[in-house]
C-alpha cells in the first residue's frame, strides 16, 4: 500500500530532482570583462573599411587648409557626380563615407540657414546645390553608411572665439543631423585655433580646446536628434584617433582607454591613443586614417603620387589587420569627379585584397584544442572555422591560455594568420604565437600581443602541414571566434 502511494510521487519527484542537477551543473558562457562596444560600435568594427572624402574650396585653390578669405565664387565644380564617388567606393570595398561638409576655411557644402559663406553663394549648379544631399542620396541608393566632418575651427567667422560661434557651430549641427538622414558617424579633429581671416581681422585667436566648445553639451544636442551616431576625436568619446595620419595602429591596440583627461587638440598623447589601455574604462576603439595622396584636397601635382596597391595593402595590414577600422582618403579632382589614377589604384587593390584573402585554408582543415569550455560542444574549437561570427571556442575560467591546432590535408603554403576575438564580451587575450609544424618540429612563425575585433599576422612563406595557435595570457578566458588561414 504504501508502495502504491509513493510510486507515484516518485515519478514526479525524481525527474524534479534530475532537473534541478542539470541546471546546477550547466556550463554557462563566460561573463562579460568590461568595458565592452555598444550596439553601434559593433556594427562599426564590422564594417572595417570606410572612405574620407575631402572636397571643398581648397580644392579650386590647391591649397590643404583655406585661410578664411577666399571667394565662394571659386567653387565651381563642372562635372560633379556624387553617384561616380560612391558607386567607385563600394566597388573598392568600402562601406561607410565621412564628407568634409565645412573644413577649416569655413566654406559650407550645404546652403546653410547661419551663413553666406556657402554653396548657394558659388556659381555650382546657379546658387541651387547641396553636396551633402547629393553624397548621403548617393549613399542611400549604394547602400553606404552617410557620415559627415565639420570642422570646429573657422577662420572665415569674425565672432570665432566667442561664444555666439559656438552657437553658430551648434546651429550648423542641427541643420546637418536634422535634414539629411541617418548619420552615422560625426568625426571632428584637434585644429582648433591659430591664425585666420576671421571676418577680415586677419590675426591669430586661440581658445582653451578642452572647456571653449563645451563638448559634452554640443555631443548632447546631436544625440538629442539622431541617438545612434558616434562621435570621433582625439579622446572619443565612442571613436578615437590613432596618432599618426599613415593609419598604422599599435602593434599592441587595447580597445579601452580612459577618457576623462582626454580632449580633442590635446597633445603628448599620440602614443597612448596608439596602443590604448589594457584596463582602460571605456570602449572606444582606433580609427586609423591616412589619404590615397600625400595630401588630403586633390592637387594635380599628386596625380603621379597616388599610393600603389601594394603600398595600401600594406596599410590594410596596419590598421584592419590590428583590430582598428580603416578610414582612407580619396579626395575628388576640380571637376567633381574621383580621378582616373585614384579609380584603376583602387580597383587593383581590391583585386590584391581578393587574392590574399579568399581562400582561406582553415575551413577544410581538422581543428583541435587542448581543452575548451566545460567540454561542452557549444565552446568547442569548431566554432573558430564554422564561418559564424556569433559561435566561438573557450576556456574554462581562470584558465588563461589555450592552443589550437589545426592539420592541412597536405602541405600548404602560409602567408597570413587572421585571428579574431569575440569582442561582446571583451578583450582579452594579451599574449599570444604562431607555430607551423616544419620538419616534424613546431617552429614559431609569429606573435603578437592584442588580438581585438581581428588580427592578421604576416607569416614569411613557410610550407607546413599544421599549424598551432597558442594563447600565451589574456585577462580572463580567452573567447575567440574566428581563425583564418590565407
Amino acid at each position: 500500500m504504501i508502495k502504491k502511494i509513493l510510486q507515484p510521487l516518485y515519478y514526479f519527484v525524481y525527474p524534479c530532482v534530475l532537473l534541478i542537477a542539470s541546471c546546477s551543473t550547466e556550463i554557462k558562457p563566460p561573463s562579460p570583462v568590461y568595458p565592452i562596444p555598444s550596439p553601434e560600435q559593433m556594427q562599426w568594427h564590422e564594417m572595417e573599411m570606410n572612405a574620407f572624402i575631402h572636397f571643398t574650396i581648397n580644392t579650386f585653390t590647391d591649397k590643404e587648409w583655406g585661410y578664411g578669405d577666399e571667394s565662394p565664387e571659386l567653387f565651381n565644380p563642372s562635372e560633379l557626380d556624387a553617384e561616380q564617388w560612391v558607386s567607385v567606393l563600394k566597388e573598392a570595398g568600402f562601406k561607410g563615407i565621412i564628407l568634409t561638409t565645412k573644413h577649416h576655411d569655413g566654406f559650407c557644402l550645404w546652403p546653410s540657414e547661419f551663413s553666406d559663406h556657402d554653396i548657394a553663394n558659388s556659381p555650382y549648379k546657379g546658387g541651387k546645390g547641396d553636396i551633402v544631399k547629393e553624397v548621403a542620396d548617393a549613399c542611400k541608393k549604394y547602400d553606404l553608411k552617410f557620415g559627415i566632418y565639420m570642422s570646429p575651427w573657422d577662420r572665415n567667422r569674425l565672432d570665432y572665439g566667442d561664444s555666439t560661434y559656438v552657437t553658430y557651430y551648434r546651429n550648423q549641427l542641427q541643420e546637418l543631423f536634422t535634414n539629411y538622414g541617418e548619420v552615422f558617424e560625426m568625426w571632428f579633429d584637434g585644429a582648433n585655433g591659430g591664425d585666420g581671416y576671421y571676418g577680415g581681422a586677419n590675426e591669430v585667436r586661440k581658445i582653451d580646446r578642452e572647456v571653449y566648445y563645451d563638448w559634452p553639451s554640443t555631443l548632447a544636442l546631436v544625440r538629442s536628434i539622431q541617438s545612434d551616431v558616434l562621435f570621433f576625436s582625439d579622446g572619443g568619446p565612442d571613436l578615437r584617433w590613432g596618432g599618426n595620419e599613415q593609419a598604422r595602429a599599435g602593434q599592441t591596440n587595447w580597445n579601452p582607454i580612459t577618457t576623462d583627461t582626454l580632449h580633442a587638440g590635446k597633445s603628448g598623447i599620440e602614443n597612448l591613443l596608439n596602443t590604448g589601455s589594457e584596463n582602460g574604462e571605456s570602449w572606444v576603439p582606433l580609427e586609423a586614417n591616412t589619404s590615397i595622396r600625400p595630401g588630403w584636397f586633390y592637387h594635380q601635382s599628386e596625380d603621379s603620387l597616388v599610393k600603389s596597391p601594394e603600398k595600401l595593402l600594406d596599410i590594410y595590414l596596419t590598421s584592419v589587420g590590428r583590430g582598428s577600422t580603416l578610414l582612407l582618403n580619396i579626395p575628388p579632382d576640380r571637376r567633381g569627379l574621383i580621378h582616373e589614377n585614384d579609380v584603376a589604384i583602387l580597383k587593383e587593390w581590391r583585386a590584391l585584397l581578393d587574392q590574399k584573402f579568399s581562400n582561406d585554408l582553415a575551413k577544410n582543415a581538422v581543428i583541435t584544442s587542448n581543452s575548451f569550455r566545460g567540454n561542452d560542444d557549444r565552446f568547442t574549437p569548431e566554432n573558430l572555422i564554422d564561418g559564424d561570427v556569433n559561435t566561438y571556442w573557450a576556456t574554462d575560467d581562470q584558465v588563461t591560455s589555450g592552443e589550437i591546432i589545426l592539420e592541412f590535408d597536405s602541405e600548404k603554403t602560409i602567408k597570413y594568420v587572421q585571428l579574431q576575438e569575440y569582442i561582446l564580451l571583451g578583450q582579452r587575450v594579451k599574449a599570444f604565437s604562431v607555430e607551423a609544424k616544419v620538419g616534424g618540429d613546431w617552429e614559431e612563425v609569429a606573435a603578437g600581443t592584442t588580438i581585438g575585433y581581428k588580427r592578421i599576422v604576416t607569416v614569411d612563406s613557410v610550407e607546413t602541414s599544421a599549424l598551432r595557435v597558442r594563447i600565451l595570457d589574456s585577462k580572463a578566458s580567452p573567447v575567440l571566434n574566428n581563425l583564418s588561414v590565407y
